[in-house]
């Protein structure tokens, strides 16, 4: 996430609001990152997901004390952070719980069901092509080949999930299932989802 997005998110959070930023669909280092200096100026991570081949992060502003002292103490050493000035320095540990955080949180947008309904339909629509080119052998053989991706692809989605979530019960995080049903973490601090 370039310094562009990053003071682009300080001026919005002078409204003292919720904030959401809107990405293409770059690293979730990147995000984090960008959650990182909202939280080092008065605001907290909320929530991470795609919407429309981009990446949406929404941070809120902190109620805790230390977080209000933090950000208060950021804006008098860094004041002109939203419009140019320099920012505080990057702290590599909470940008890899930021990470995992969000990385956790897009991969359980859908459930498996879901991925494999959307994986399926997409490897069909990618059959197509061959199928009208070359005629339903080749078509099919396509099809047949990236039908066989669909188990390791959910594999590969599961051990990702996983190792983000033991990166984040290591850091002291709690799972919890927001009001939508997805599976989420909290940081030790925060209070469970209503």
């Amino acid at each position: 996430m370039g310094k562009r997005h990053i003071r682009k998110m300080l001026r919005r959070m002078g409204g003292g609001g919720p904030v959401q930023s809107t990405t293409g669909l770059g690293t979730t280092k990147g995000l984090a990152r960008l959650a990182f200096y909202a939280e080092q100026f008065g605001y907290e991570y909320d929530s991470a997901h795609q919407l429309n081949k981009k990446y949406v992060i929404r941070v809120v502003p902190a109620h805790d004390p230390k977080a209000r002292a933090r950000a208060a103490e950021n804006w008098v050493r860094y004041p002109g952070a939203a419009s140019g000035g320099a920012l505080p320095p990057l702290d590599d540990d909470a940008v890899s719980v930021l990470n995992a955080r969000i990385s956790y949180e897009l991969a359980t947008q859908f459930t498996e069901k879901q991925l494999f309904g959307i994986t399926a339909f997409g490897f069909t629509g990618l059959a197509i092509g061959p199928w009208i080119k070359f005629g339903l052998v080749v078509g099919g053989t396509v099809w047949v080949a990236l039908m066989a991706l669909v188990p390791l692809l959910l594999v590969a989605n599961r051990r990702y999930r996983a190792k983000n979530a033991a990166l984040l019960e290591g850091a002291g995080f709690t799972a919890v299932t927001d009001p939508e049903g997805r599976p989420r973490y909290l940081p030790p601090a925060a209070d469970p989802l209503d």
